[in-house]
Formats: C-alpha cells, structure tokens, sequence
C-alpha cells in the first residue's frame, strides 16, 4: 500500500533530471478528510500543520485532501490511495468486522488506529417551519441523510433504524454532501438535515445563523435504544447557545473521530507524525474548537477498536503511556 501511493523527493527530482536528489529524499503523505465545512477537514490540516513544521528534520511532507468521508476514507486508505484518514469510531470496527457499509467487504484486518480525535455528536437540523419535533416527525418531510460513503450516513442508518422511520418515509431522502446541507436548509429545498461533526462546526454554524436552523434534542428519538445496542457510541452534550437561536441544551451521541493507517504503512512514518502531534500538543489543542478539551489519555485509547499501528505504539511507550 505504502510505495504505491508515494514518491520521494528523491524519485521525482530523478525522473525531472535533478541533480542532488538523493541528499534530499522527500516522503509526502496525504491525509483523507472530509467536507471543508465540517471538522475533519481542519483537523488534517492541523496535524499537516504540525508535521509541516519541521519538515527540514524529517523531509516528510502532509497535504490534506477533502474527501466523501469516514466510509470513502477506510476504502481508499486500503487500496493503496491514501495514507492516512480521519474515520468515525463506528466506521473503523465495522470495517475490522466488514458490516454495514462495509458488508460484502472482507474484514479489513490490516486497518490500524493512530489516535483519536474529538466526540462528534449527531446534529439533527431542522427548519422552524417544519413542524418537526422528533425524528419520528421527519415522515413526509424532505430530509438530508447524507452522502453515500460518509459516516454521517452510517449514523443516519442507525439514528432511523432507532426511531422507527427509513428513507421511504420521507418525501424526498437527499444524498447532499456536508458542505451543501446548508445552503439546501436555507433554501427550502429540505426540511431537515442529520449530519455528526465535532463541536462547533462550520456548517451547523452557517445554518443556525443565516436562516434560523434549530437543532433536535434526540432524547424522545431513540437514543436508548442506540446507546444501549452500540458501545462505539456515547451520550452527548451540545451545550446552550454554542449555536444562534439554539439556547437550551441539546441532548445527542455519537461516536469519536479516529485518526487510521494501514498496517503497511512504515513505523517511521507514524512515529513522525505522532511525535509531532503529541510534542506540540498545547498548539495543537489551539486549531480548532472541537480540540479544546482533549487529553493525551483520552486519544490514546477512546474509540480505537482496530490494532495500534506500531509506529504510533512505539512513541507512547518511550512516553510512558503504555
């Protein structure tokens, strides 16, 4: 997997005629994400940033790419096109145990945790004009469920399957990507969106703010039922006016973002870019909102179902950490 998708600065400048190469071997590594409004796509961009860095050191360069998703990230990851992905908690076991959207798929028994990230809590979104208090209440309605190969809509599966509804009983069951749920919400072009990401998000916040977007406490949809069926997910907090016009606290779950390799790829790869997360962890935590609470104990082990990728294992031993 690993020497299909990369080339050294070495092998480039030769191909190019380049003298000098080889005193200067790159290894470039791309990082799979998500949309660009949600939280995936910043948060590769924080850990390039970091690697980024001291790239003289290392002469590893990350890029980030803008991806379909958690379910699109763990397939192209094992066909050799990707290095690295953030995937959802419950994307990374059903693809070790190849179920839901992985059935059919051979268990992907060579996928391996680095770390995890942040708690991505479901955002049911919903127009004020909608009539729509529940999930049960969607039946008739036009609702979002997500892209086919996002995460979003493994949860989206199973946040139905809980309340009892399936995209049948919708009006219309879109298939938008997380960057266009909100310009459809405030179009009218849908009644309601669901969608998991970290808190807060660019795309919630742009619907909340712009046409009055309210988002569903999911205490009366179902989350019993899904927390007591799915010990990948966990109960969640949105709390009060993280969003306009959305004031009280707001009841959800969800998974964890992972952070995932593939078996294949090289100790010394992984080691890197660990080390440069965990050793600018303080200016890490500063990227994003979603990273504000994290913990070095808490990413080390939440939500990592697939075996530790050694070179990540190597660097929290020399810590202390294992």
């Amino acid at each position: 997997m690993f020497a299909k998708h990369f080339l050294t600065g070495a092998a480039m400048a030769a191909s190019l005629g380049m003298a000098g190469a080889a005193s200067a071997e790159q290894t470039f590594i791309t990082i799979g994400t998500g949309g660009v409004t949600g939280v995936y796509y910043p948060t590769g961009g924080a850990i390039c940033r970091l690697v980024n860095k001291d790239r003289k050191e290392h002469n590893i360069r990350c890029s980030v790419e803008s991806t379909g998703g958690s379910v699109y990230n763990t397939r192209t990851i094992r066909e050799g096109e990707l290095d690295f992905g953030i995937v959802q908690s419950d994307v990374q076991s059903a693809a070790m145990e190849g179920v839901r959207a992985f059935d059919g798929d051979e268990p992907y028994a060579d996928l391996r945790a680095v770390f995890s990230v942040h708690p991505e809590p479901m955002h049911v979104m919903v127009r004020e004009d909608a009539d729509i208090n529940s999930v049960m209440d969607m039946k008739g309605k036009r609702v979002n469920i997500g892209n086919p190969g996002s995460g979003t809509r493994v949860l989206a599966d199973v946040l139905m399957e809980a309340a009892g509804v399936t995209p049948g009983d919708f009006s219309l069951a879109a298939e938008l990507k997380s960057s266009e749920q909100a310009a459809a919400l405030c179009d009218g072009k849908i009644d309601a969106a669901i969608w998991a990401a970290g808190l807060p998000n660019g795309s919630t916040m742009e619907a909340t703010s712009t046409c009055g977007i309210k988002i569903l406490d999911l205490t009366t949809s179902g989350t019993d039922k899904v927390l007591s069926a799915n010990p990948a997910y966990a109960a969640a907090t949105i709390p009060a006016g993280l969003y306009p016009g959305n004031d009280a606290e707001i009841a959800s779950w969800g998974p964890k973002a992972t952070f995932v390799a593939d078996a294949n790829t090289p100790d010394e790869v992984v080691y890197v870019l660990v080390k440069a997360v965990f050793e600018n962890f303080e200016d890490f935590k500063k990227l994003h909102p979603a990273f504000g609470r994290l913990t070095e104990e808490e990413m080390i082990k939440d939500g990592l179902s697939a075996p530790l990728h050694p070179g990540a294992a190597k660097y929290y031993a020399e810590r202390g950490w294992m």
